[in-house]
């Protein structure tokens, strides 16, 4: 079998259906590249690594440049990475290029999910990849089923947040106002389908006034986000305060439709011990660090 005549072919004429129907570019492409870079990885059984280095020339001599020979190996990625998680043609080539490097099979499925999900950019997926958004997401919640998770369960660890003007010493309050500044950043980095709805959220418990630092609602669970920001460690008595609000927000706030409020606490410093006897499980710690 001539594989290079053959790949040389589907690539000529992926050319011309680029030119001839816009619409169709995307798909093409990878469909294209699938059926290469399988031709590539058969190649390569017959004839040794080195047979892409020299496809790589004639080509590059006959079609073009961006026949490369890390792309070529891009290519036959592709295919070996199409026969264990099912490509979709909502993402772009550019998409799949920054997933290559990744040896984890659960960790390009999570990047797959999330960028077809958001509808993400290019580079919004680089940023999500180069901020370790897969290693920060709790180990049990990597893998997802929407039938047994809760809003909490997709929140990284720790948060990063934007510390644009380089304060050194952080109080609460410059904590809430650095959120605030960079809210869009703020809300994804917690995940998904996170609204913003008011700053210091006022609450009347008694005669006593408090406030909740953010008040947030998920859209995709139906239900509100008690956040309280906190530059210590976790005490047992945020664990508190926190359930009071959440209780105030489910008896007063929400509708007979809404889930149940979920507490996220943004700490500083985490205390596994707290959690551990903390038994409501509708709240989570999570520690923050300044980038």
């Amino acid at each position: 079998m001539n594989y290079y005549n053959e790949i040389k072919e589907k690539l000529v004429n992926n050319e011309i259906t680029k030119r001839i129907k816009d619409y169709s570019k995307n798909k093409s492409d990878l469909n294209t590249y699938y059926k290469v870079g399988k031709l590539l990885s058969e190649a390569g059984k017959h004839y040794g690594e080195g047979i892409i280095k020299k496809y790589s020339v004639k080509l590059t001599e006959e079609i073009g440049k961006k026949y490369s020979t890390t792309n070529l190996k891009y290519m036959r990625q592709f295919y070996v990475l199409s026969k264990s998680q099912t490509v979709s043609d909502q993402l772009s080539w550019s998409h799949y290029i920054e997933l290559f490097g990744m040896k984890d099979i659960n960790k390009i499925n999570y990047y797959i999910r999330i960028s077809i999900n958001q509808n993400l950019s290019v580079r919004e997926l680089r940023t999500k990849i180069k901020n370790r958004e897969y290693e920060r997401i709790p180990e049990k919640d990597k893998i997802f089923t929407k039938e047994n998770s809760n809003v909490s369960d997709f929140v990284k660890n720790p948060v990063l947040i934007k510390n644009n003007l380089n304060y050194n010493d952080i109080s609460e309050k410059i904590l809430h106002k650095l959120i605030l500044e960079n809210i869009e950043d703020f809300l994804d980095e917690l995940g998904k389908n996170f609204c913003y709805i008011k700053s210091e959220y006022k609450i009347k418990i008694g005669n006593n006034y408090n406030y909740i630092d953010l008040l947030l609602f998920n859209i995709e669970y139906n239900c509100y986000v008690v956040i309280e920001l906190k530059v210590t460690e976790l005490k047992k008595e945020h664990i508190g305060q926190i359930k009071t609000y959440m209780n105030y927000i489910d008896k007063n706030i929400k509708s007979v439709n809404h889930s149940n409020t979920i507490g996220i606490i943004i700490v500083k410093n985490n205390n596994k011990f707290i959690m551990e006897y903390c038994s409501d499980d509708r709240i989570i710690s999570r520690e923050f660090v300044l980038i």
